[in-house]
Formats: C-alpha cells, structure tokens, sequence
C-alpha cells in the first residue's frame, strides 16, 4: 500500500522529433477485490448465539485469472478496441457515420483474423466522439455540480490541427464582424485550442457481463500541440510505484498500473548527423542574417551624439475633470538636429479616469519614440538637452474642451532608464468670468506659446520675469524614458585606462579632429587636380 504512487499531476514535455515516433508500455494489473471482507454466521448453540467466522470470500475471486494482467505499447494514435466497441460497431444498424463505416471494417476483419489483441486495455484516439469527464475542474466542493455551459462547449470542440493553406484572405473580405448576433458570439467564442489528444483506457468491467460506459476508466491522457509540447497525465512512473485504481459499485476491486516511456533511443551515429545538421542549419541561417544585416555596425559622424529616445506616458493624476488625453512635442536647442520626416508632436488617446486610493488615475501607456543628433559646433556656449513639453486637456459628453495643465522635463543627459513625475499648473486669467465660462460652456485661458511653461523659444533677454501671470496648480503625469547613447567618442573611453574628459568635451575634440580631417581631404582632392594638370601640361608641351 505504501509503495503506491498517489501524485497523478500532469507533466510536460518538449520535442522536436516525429510525434509519430512516440511509444508508451502500459502495464496493468489487477491486486484483489476491495470487498473481500470476513464473512460470519450467527449459530445458535446451548441457548446462547455466538458468531463463527466463515471463509474470506470465495475462491473465485481469490484465485489468480488470465486477464489478471496485461500489458501493451501503444504508438501515437494508435486505435485498440474494447469490448464494448466491438460489440457496437459489429452490429449494421450501428454504422451512421464515416468513421462508424470504418471501425465496422476494423471489427470485422479483427474478428476473422481470431479477435482482439487486447483484452482490457483500449484507447481511443483525437476523432473518436469520447470526452474525459475529468478533465475540467469543479468550481464548488458539492458532488451533485453540474456541468457550466463553457465546460459543455469546450467537450464539443474538435481540435483541429491548423493547415497550411496557399493562397491569400481576398482584400474585400472583411474578418472582422461589426455586428455580431447573439447566436454568433455564443458559437463563436470558445479558443479552438489546435492539439491532438490520445486516452489510454481500461475495460474493468465483470466477467461473464456485457460491458457498460460506467466500466471505462482514464488510464493516461496524452495531448500534442503544434510547437511540440506534449503533456501526459499522470507522468511515467520511472522509479516511482505504480498508480492505484479503485473501482466503483459493489465489486470495488484494486488495480495497479504502470506507464513507461518506450520510445527507440537514436544511436550515436543519428545523434552526430542531426548534431551536423542543425550545425549546417544554423550556419547557414547565421550567413543569410549577415547578408542582409551587413557586418559593419552603423556609427553616427565624428563629433556626434546620436540619441535614441523611447518612452511612455503612464499615467495622469488628480487633475479636476474626466475624460483626458495629453499634447506633447519635444524641443529641440541649438545645436540638435532631427531628420526631415520625423514628428516631433503627438497626441494621445482620450482616457477616462478612475479611483485608486483617493487619486483619480487616467492610464495612458502611450509609447513615443524620437531620434534626434547632437553636434557641438561652438565649445563656449553651454550646451543644453531637448525639452518634452506636455499639455493636458479635457472634454466631456457636450464636446465642452478645458485645459487642465502644462507642464514640461528635461531629457535625461545620462542613458538608461528614468522614471519622472510632472507636476502641472494652468493659467487662471484675471476675472471671475474665466472659472464660470470653464465650468459651464468649456473653455479657459490657454499660452499662447506651450514653451512659455518653462524659457520661451523666443527670449533672447538674460532675465525672464513672470511676474503677475495668475496660475493654478493641477494635477501630476507620470512618464518613463529610456535614452540610448550613441557616438564615436564613447570608443576613447574604452580604450583609454581612465576617464580624460567629460562627453560634452570628447565630442568637442571629435568636432575638432573631423574639421582636420575635412582640411586633409581638400588638401588631398587638390593634390589629386595639381597631379593632373602637370601630367595634362607636360602631355601638351611633348605633343608641341
């Protein structure tokens, strides 16, 4: 009792080798019956009744029998009937259906050629109309739970393996269903899982009686999915003890049974030529990579900074209205530069806004990305890093539109990942009509330019005064950045034992060296035309 194997979880496996190649080595075996109990008689003896212990069951059942125990491998897919099948498929009247046709053939040339191999082990295979009763979970501790209408679903699924079809889905074919039926979403809903399933079973039905459904137990339940994980229930036994089995009613009679996992073992010689082969795979799928990748890595000029900028807009807090999307464009300072085609603005989506704790959140997650270049032409001015400006707006169910906030940040000057909280403000006017025009017909006081929440584009005085401009504070945006720096001047840092300077000044000196080199080319280029003028002239005096 104690060598039983009581952990009948579900194991997985990965292969990328035929699944046609699968073996299993069941092995079943029947211990005793779980009603073998003494039996007494009560004798009545001297005016007093006393209880004689009478034999421990009959002999039958404690005699071994043939089918006592079986064994079988079984391949991938591979079709035994029971009892029960035969005597249904045998029978004309049975046959309403294909597959019904085709195992009325299987029985019937089984039955001349002297009967089944089998005895109480069968299975049944991915197109036979079986469902494992215990394959879905029960979401109450109550025996008497019924079936949930997914659940019936699911078992009506036919889990097809999904063909490669040639041919294209024709432009004017819309796949998608702007108006669904009830009917349709109710038969359209269920995931069409693409696997294959194989059950292992096992006929525990009585001698001597025609076998019933309820006689049919799950040995083992495997399932194939197209990526090749294979899952089996409950896992082999290897050195572990064998499963137990309990049958049902009056009988109750103990079975043990065993899974091995049988499948031939490559030898050596087919391990080094599949090894060769994916060595010759991969190598030629590295070559193709190479070809069209290039094997030079993109470097940005000498003397600039390509920087790379990924981010995302998370979230917006506790601002005054519902109902939010955000502006935002980045701007650039002298001396950066970004290509032609590529917008620096964007707009995002209109969130409505939710409680957490005591804020009101409005989730975004808007993904932004820019690339932009550095070049430090002149050293004597201070260098200075983009600007995100951000502007924060509402609108409700009337189309009433209100500003909410400004606010802006700094790009980050250092790589990698920042997390930055904007706090915003909103200009407020100078009259008491400004709030009551806001709150009941929309609108309120805006900048005329969105640069004016931090040092406007236009200002070239060395003081900026904001004196007497009326503002509001409001709410906060969360956004995260990550910064990807690129330039030559970062090789001199790895090559170099120590840190000689900072990035600012290597790409100064960079910007210097490319001027030299651009002076050693002219000089070059005008070489070259001196050389060829001579050779010209000496040619035209030799022809005189």
């Amino acid at each position: 009792m104690d060598n039983w194997s009581t952990d009948k979880s579900t194991a997985y496996y990965r292969s990328r080798d035929p699944i046609n190649n699968f073996r299993i080595k069941v092995t079943l075996h029947r211990i005793t019956s779980a009603t073998i109990i003494p039996q007494h008689n009560v004798v009545q003896q001297e005016g007093r009744s006393h209880v004689e212990m009478g034999d421990m069951g009959s002999r039958a059942s404690m005699g071994p029998r043939p089918d006592d125990r079986e064994e079988f491998t079984f391949q991938w897919q591979q079709k035994l009937f029971s009892q029960r099948e035969m005597d249904v498929y045998s029978n004309k009247s049975n046959v309403l259906t294909y597959l019904d046709e085709k195992y009325n053939h299987e029985v019937t040339s089984l039955e001349q050629k002297g009967g089944r191999p089998n005895k109480r082990i069968f299975s049944y295979v991915d197109h036979d109309r079986f469902t494992n009763l215990e394959e879905y979970d029960t979401m109450t501790t109550s025996p008497n739970e019924d079936q949930s209408f997914l659940v019936e679903r699911m078992s009506q699924v036919r889990r097809r393996r999904h063909a490669d079809r040639g041919g294209n889905i024709p432009r004017n074919k819309n796949l998608v269903n702007m108006k669904p039926t009830e009917d349709f979403i109710r038969n359209n809903h269920v995931i069409n899982t693409p696997q294959q399933t194989m059950y292992i079973m096992a006929d525990l039905s009585a001698r001597n009686r025609t076998p019933e459904l309820s006689d049919e137990y799950v040995l083992c339940t495997i399932q194939v999915d197209n990526n090749g994980v294979i899952s089996i229930k409950p896992d082999f036994n290897r050195s572990r003890g064998p499963y137990r089995l309990e049958t049902e009613g009056e009988r109750r009679e103990i079975y043990e049974y065993t899974l091995q996992h049988v499948s031939k073992a490559m030898s050596s010689q087919e391990q080094d030529r599949e090894h060769k082969m994916y060595k010759e795979l991969y190598a030629k799928h590295i070559e193709t990579l190479a070809a069209s990748v290039g094997e030079q890595f993109e470097m940005p000029p000498p003397g600039i900074l390509r920087l790379n900028l990924y981010g995302e807009i998370v979230s917006a807090r506790n601002f005054e209205y519902d109902n939010l999307h955000i502006n935002f464009f980045l701007e650039l300072p002298r001396n950066w530069t970004a290509d032609h085609g590529q917008q620096l603005s964007g707009v995002t989506h209109t969130v409505a806004t939710k409680v957490e704790d005591r804020d009101n959140v409005a989730y975004f997650s808007y993904p932004f990305e820019y690339e932009v270049f550095f070049r430090n032409e002149t050293e004597d001015d201070m260098p200075q890093w983009p600007l995100l400006f951000l502007q924060v707006l509402s609108v409700d169910s009337w189309q009433r539109y209100r500003t909410e906030g400004y606010g802006y940040c700094s790009i980050p000057s250092a790589p990698g990942v920042h997390h930055k909280t904007i706090h915003t403000w909103r200009p407020v006017g100078n009259s008491l009509v400004d709030p009551m025009r806001r709150f009941f017909v929309g609108g309120s006081p805006e900048l005329e330019d969105p640069t004016y929440t931090a040092v406007p584009t236009t200002f070239d005085g060395q003081r900026l005064s904001k004196f007497g401009f009326r503002t509001e504070s409001s709410g906060s945006i969360q956004i995260k950045l990550y910064c990807v720096q690129q330039s030559q001047a970062f090789l001199e840092t790895t090559t170099k034992k120590r840190k000689t300077a900072t990035l600012l000044d290597r790409l100064g000196g960079m910007s210097a060296q490319s001027n030299i080199m651009n002076v050693l080319d002219a000089f070059q280029k005008a070489r070259k035309r001196m050389q060829s003028a001579r050779e010209n002239l000496a040619s035209t005096m030799g022809a005189a």
